[in-house]
């Protein structure tokens, strides 16, 4: 079967658009050629700095015949319809349609359109325009005098289409004087001649040869092949960065790995600063001395060319430059632990800069203050919050009062990605305690999905204060989530205090934390607060495969604001629903609440409150189910109050077999209002019973 080879060539396209760029080349030929009824057996589409590439395989010779029935209006409609009908339909007269018949509708005129499919190569001179006039770069630029737009100026373009058995044919088509044919070039400086190409097999050997690796994964996976191999041959350790690899693969078209060298003065800078600064400015990685644990003033770069010095001049270039930069990095790390002018009198370089955020009135928020005051909440909070995560109060007051003073620090002024870990550093270089210094880091975390929870009190304290004043801050300005904007990444701050509760076992009630938060409203908000907690918790137990219908459950009994204690309830439930006597008794439930909640209309809720009344019960069924209600609401009572959650839920199984016997032999809406009432009332001791662990009227199936 015949495939299609698209080439777009062009000047350099920035790395960090080339993988999306692809993938909409993909989307946007496939789509085009779906719409159009032709179908295909695979693509792939590919991205080097100056040309995305497209291969189409298993596509037909012409696209499919097509024919359709086309309902037109009713016999003896008004002339007017008639016309239409016929005009849409691309019919001459009603002698080319045929009348059926409807019993409801009477007779009525259809048209059968028959068209035929055109040859695939007069499709994709319709569809490759199409798509490159409206291809989705994020930013595009018109040149010369055309109105076409481009991510940069486009040279050439690629379209060939044939069976592997036969030459293709070059698709001709016209995109405002831009060159359609079979040809591309190869390496801007190792091979700039034109290369005749007839398929993507053939493209791909031609372009290898003319020093282009087309595939970015190829590309990535030599760059750390010979990355790391010319670490080993050093004695030394490549550090992986995963952004630098696909930058750099964005880059080079022939990637060609060298290494380089720094002054080994520098390595008084903390490692984490000096791979931020050789990474910001050019894309190189940094090595480690596997004997010390440390970087090494060796860096690893990616040239584009086999330079014919070996690459030395390049080597050279890239040390001036990392030099230069080495040396801005060392003078901030030096500078952030000298006595700040005009705050001297503050203490040490880290309360300094702490005094100088404050003294700035820099605003955190319009509505919320500025950042020196939410210092002051994150400080009171974390004090607060140190008994219940064990913590030292005094070391969390410290550490949230120092966590952010960083960011006057020259060093994060320069790379913000570095707030935090220069916290420690500076802190530690000071003198604080070891908690302390490491509570300035970990406090930003569990950054994401991927990132572990502080362990350590005095950080879990510190981080917990910190996102919870977000939280709390923005729900009282009624600044909250929508379902597709969180420009202040609340869910990501509310999944990472469940994270920080869950990994570190904490009780936390969260309705009494809100309250103690300095906010005049948090008690306003607590309970919506509470629900947004509901559904990140439903998020992240569902990822580790809990169901979302039991947290509702949970949930639903009102007042259930500790997170571990209703994950462990949940755990439980979910284990109980899974045996027999659980699935038993929550069908006995659901059927006992849906007969209250029908003749609660219409006697009124809480009409069958009070418990039934055991004189009046007659029948022995009746007698069973009252007694096994009581044994097992104490048992269930006495296990939740020791948190003791399977035994409530053990306690609970008894009930299975006294419930069914009740409902297989019992009528309840008995023609005796008082047995009726009665009755009722012991249905609604069982749904009293079952909500002592969780309201089950919420629990799917």
């Amino acid at each position: 079967m015949p495939d299609l080879l698209l080439e777009l060539f062009s000047e350099e396209i920035p790395a960090r658009m080339q993988a999306k760029a692809a993938e909409d080349l993909k989307k946007m030929v496939t789509d085009a050629l779906v719409e159009r009824g032709v179908v295909y057996e695979g693509a792939s589409a590919y991205a080097t700095p100056r040309r995305l590439a497209l291969t189409v395989h298993g596509l037909p010779a012409r696209q499919p015949d097509t024919r359709e029935e086309r309902k037109g209006p009713r016999v003896g409609a008004p002339d007017g319809a008639i016309q239409g009908f016929l005009k849409a339909a691309g019919l001459a007269s009603l002698d080319q349609a045929r009348i059926e018949s409807d019993p409801k509708k009477g007779e009525f005129y259809v048209a059968v359109v028959e068209k035929a499919g055109r040859a695939l190569p007069d499709l994709i001179a319709e569809i490759v325009p199409e798509v490159v006039r409206s291809f989705p770069w994020p930013k595009s630029m018109r040149w010369g005098s055309g109105s076409l737009r481009w991510v940069r100026p486009l040279h050439s373009i690629l379209c060939t289409f044939g069976p592997e058995t036969e030459d293709p044919e070059v698709v001709r088509f016209e995109i405002e004087g831009v060159a359609v044919g079979d040809t591309t070039k190869g390496h801007r400086f190792m091979a700039p001649g034109t290369i005749q190409v007839r398929r993507f097999e053939d493209y791909v050997a031609k372009l290898e040869a003319a020093k282009v690796v087309l595939d970015p994964a190829r590309r990535r996976d030599i760059i750390l092949t010979d990355a790391r191999n010319l670490a080993f041959a050093q004695g030394l350790e490549l550090v992986e960065d995963d952004a630098v690899l696909h930058e750099a693969a964005g880059l080079v078209e022939w990637p060609v790995v060298l290494m380089g060298s720094f002054e080994e003065s520098f390595l008084s800078v903390p490692d984490e600063a000096i791979q931020a600064t050789i990474r910001a400015n050019q894309k190189c990685f940094v090595v480690r001395d596997p004997k010390t644990g440390r970087l090494a003033n060796r860096f690893i770069l990616i040239a584009n060319i086999e330079a014919v010095d070996g690459g030395a001049a390049i080597v050279a270039g890239n040390e001036r430059v990392i030099r230069a930069r080495l040396s801005d990095a060392k003078f901030f790390w030096e500078t952030d632990q000298k006595p700040l002018p005009g705050y001297e009198a503050e203490g040490k370089p880290l309360d300094q800069r702490l005094a100088k955020i404050i003294a700035s009135n820099v605003v955190f928020h319009e509505k919320l203050g500025t950042q020196g005051q939410r210092i002051e909440r994150i400080a009171a909070l974390a004090k607060a919050l140190a008994p219940v995560v064990g913590a030292d109060p005094a070391k969390a007051e410290r550490a949230a009062r120092l966590a952010k003073a960083d960011l006057a620090t020259e060093m994060v002024g320069e790379f913000p990605e570095l707030q935090g870990l220069m916290g420690r550093y500076y802190a530690t270089a000071q003198g604080e305690d070891a908690a302390i210094a490491a509570a300035l880091e970990d406090h930003y975390r569990p950054k994401g999905a991927g990132d572990g929870a502080p362990s350590d009190p005095v950080a879990v304290a510190v981080a917990l204060a910190d996102k919870l004043d977000t939280l709390i801050g923005f729900w009282t300005i009624d600044e909250k989530p929508t379902g597709s904007k969180d420009p202040y990444a609340l869910r990501r701050a509310a999944l990472g205090v469940i994270r920080l509760v869950l990994d570190n076992r904490l009780r936390l009630p969260l309705l009494t934390t809100v309250a103690k938060a300095p906010f005049a409203k948090s008690n306003d908000i607590a309970d919506d607060l509470l629900a947004f907690f509901a559904d990140r918790l439903k998020v992240q137990l569902r990822e580790q495969g809990a169901r979302h219908d039991l947290v509702d459950a949970v949930f639903g009994l009102g007042g259930q604001d500790d997170l571990l204690l209703i994950v462990r309830r949940v755990e439980a439930l979910g284990r109980f629903l899974g045996s027999e006597d659980g699935k038993a008794l929550l069908a006995g439930a659901k059927r006992a609440a849906n007969i209250l909640r029908i003749e609660e209309k219409k006697d009124g809720a809480g009409a069958y409150a009070g418990g039934a009344d055991a004189s009046r019960l007659t029948e022995p069924e009746e007698k069973a189910l009252q007694a096994a209600l009581q044994a097992a609401r104490q048992a269930a009572s006495a296990a939740i109050a020791a948190e003791d959650y399977e035994g409530a839920m053990t306690a609970l199984s008894q009930l299975r077999r006294p419930v069914d016997a009740f409902f297989d032999k019992i009528l309840v809406n008995a023609d005796d209002a008082a047995l009726r009432l009665n009755r009722l009332k012991l249905l609604e001791e069982i749904r009293t019973a079952t909500r002592s662990v969780a309201d089950f009227s919420r629990i799917e199936g």
